[in-house]
């Protein structure tokens, strides 16, 4: 005899907060489906914008009348990344790695793996050197350059802001 787990309604505030990280990111589109509900989102205006299917609350949301936007404004645009200066003792050179969204900083791929990359390991910018979870979604993030880890400057399973330093790679 078989058990399925319950099912968890989504609630307005979960479908809110997924907005509020998708205009905090820098994806360009999000679609996701789960439980009857199908949400997308695009920073093109071209696309189409929400789109919901059986759920109450999604199709609440996508027929909600939409907030005029601001003249000249064809999307939102995700928030600037912090500026704060680099640490003094990082070399101008050091190329730092950020996070592209808000989340969870995972260095592997699961718990009690090996992280995805250790320092002074060299790496392409195709490399997948950690991921960011929110709600479930996890975002892979590639160092974007080819080099050498030099600093690792989140802990493991910490929160962390669209934008924070994640990593410092000298180029090669």
């Amino acid at each position: 005899m078989s058990k399925e787990p319950a099912k968890m309604p989504v609630k307005a505030e979960d479908i809110e907060a997924l907005i509020e990280i998708f205009q905090a990111s820098d994806w360009d589109e999000m679609h996701l489906e789960m439980e009857g509900l199908e949400l997308f989102l695009s920073n093109d205006p071209q696309a189409r914008t929400v789109a919901a299917t059986t759920h109450p609350v999604a199709a609440a949301i996508a027929h909600a009348a939409p907030a005029p936007a601001p003249q000249g404004m064809g999307h939102i645009a995700p928030p600037p990344a912090p500026h704060a200066a680099p640490p003094s003792d990082v070399p101008a050179h050091w190329v730092a790695v950020t996070a592209p969204n808000l989340g969870t900083f995972y260095r592997a791929p699961k718990p009690g793996a090996a992280p995805y990359v250790e320092l002074g390991q060299d790496v392409s910018a195709d490399t997948e050197i950690c991921l960011i979870e929110v709600m479930k979604l996890f975002t892979a993030v590639r160092a974007g350059k080819t080099g050498i880890v030099r600093r690792i400057c989140v802990a493991d399973a910490e929160m962390v802001e669209y934008g924070q330093t994640l990593f410092y790679i000298e180029p090669a």
